[in-house]
């Protein structure tokens, strides 16, 4: 009984000297943030495009000034070096959304992006894991697959060298496959160790170039791995292997992933198998929503919340896979939740504020949760860009 005690009393203390250890700033945003959403919904085409500034900002000011995106800016340290496996699959949203407003000078920023990733590149068509700077430098099967989606963009875009960098990265993941779909050989050093469920979403950019390339016919491999994801479903909808750190309670993050992946392999295909799979894991997560659109940061097995804090990235992304299943199925389930979840994320944005954090989207909420601690992520940026435009689309299809 007292070593229980002494590790509780340990754990307060720890605690207490890690907050006055904190900046002021990082305090005084865990301190409104504790208050709860108490912003306005600033709605879709401003929180888009604040949010779209602060990547261009996060591209300036990275650390590395090398034509990158800075994985964040903290509150704690500043800004991030120039993360690759995300500057990747910023790439299309950048693109698209230049091509939306027909801004040129974002299409350069798009394309200056993609220029550092191809300087970057192994001899072998892969790419390395973390940020730039991060050791041990080896390839890593997530971050090329993430990296694909941005050079399938750029060959859509502007045609070669992105075309051949794309085809190298494409042929690399299928001959590092394993016969029945996991990819096993090169593993994130950054993430624990073993089987990934959540590499459909490297399946995913093996579809857009197989779009680019049909007759290379990358599907096959693509298909192949959604399928081997599928032996990791539980008949609730819930992945096995699905986290960066704790495989029992993975983040939504990693589940938003992998169910991305299915519906990508749904939408090439147009199997059944693949959107009955999706709406397992959908209606899982619609089971944990609250009605202000806060959805727990991590899950258990059952669908049981492990986290007080929500996990922003996770919330956007399952919004868009919503909304993808509400234009299949005009279920009005999936679009309230998304709706729901879209509006919580946007009332935890900050359009007002200094131009380090202004139009940027946290880690949790609050700020001080379990992801993305104290820090302010580019690839949260990206996916809430996504899932509010295609909540904006939408709406105006169907109204």
């Amino acid at each position: 009984m007292i070593q229980p005690i002494l590790r509780k009393a340990l754990s307060s203390v720890r605690d207490a000297r890690d907050w006055w250890q904190l900046p002021p700033a990082a305090k005084s945003e865990a301190r409104r943030d504790k208050r709860g959403l108490t912003a306005p919904d600033p709605g879709i085409g401003r929180a888009v495009r604040e949010a779209i500034g602060w990547l261009c900002r996060a591209q300036d000011y990275s650390s590395t000034k090398d034509g990158g995106v800075a994985r964040h800016y903290s509150l704690v340290k500043g800004w991030g070096a120039s993360y690759p496996e995300t500057t990747g699959y910023i790439v299309p949203t950048i693109l698209d959304f230049a091509r939306r407003t027909n801004d040129e000078r974002l299409r350069n920023r798009g394309k200056q992006m993609l220029d550092w990733l191809l300087s970057i590149q192994f001899a072998d068509g892969s790419f390395q894991g973390g940020v730039i700077g991060a050791k041990p430098l080896v390839p890593v099967t997530f971050n090329t697959g993430q990296i694909l989606m941005g050079l399938a963009a750029g060959a859509r875009v502007f045609g070669e060298p992105y075309r051949a960098s794309m085809i190298r990265a494409a042929d690399w993941l299928v001959k590092t496959q394993d016969p029945d779909g996991c990819w096993r050989k090169h593993p994130s050093p950054f993430a624990e160790a073993g089987e990934k469920a959540y590499d459909t979403h490297v399946a995913w950019g093996l579809f857009e170039a197989a779009r680019m390339e049909p007759e290379k016919n990358y599907e096959k491999a693509a298909i192949a791995n959604v399928k081997w994801a599928l032996t990791q479903q539980h008949t609730n909808g819930w992945f096995a292997k699905c986290c960066l750190t704790d495989p029992e309670i993975p983040l939504t993050h990693t589940l938003g992933y992998a169910l991305r992946g299915v519906l990508e392999a749904y939408r090439f295909t147009g199997q059944e198998t693949f959107l009955f799979a999706a709406f397992r894991t959908a209606d899982g997560l619609l089971s944990v929503l609250k009605s202000d659109g806060f959805l727990p940061g991590s899950l258990s097995s059952h669908w049981k919340p492990a986290a007080s804090w929500a996990c922003l990235t996770g919330s956007v992304q399952i919004a868009y896979c919503w909304l993808f299943l509400y234009q299949v199925t005009n279920d009005s389930r999936y679009r309230e939740a998304a709706r729901m979840a879209n509006r919580y994320v946007r009332q935890t944005q900050n359009v007002e504020g200094p131009p380090e954090i202004r139009g940027a989207i946290k880690g949790s909420f609050p700020i001080n949760g379990g992801y993305g601690t104290n820090e302010y992520l580019n690839w949260a940026a990206k996916f809430f860009i996504d899932a509010n435009l295609f909540e904006q689309e939408v709406s105006k299809r169907k109204s």
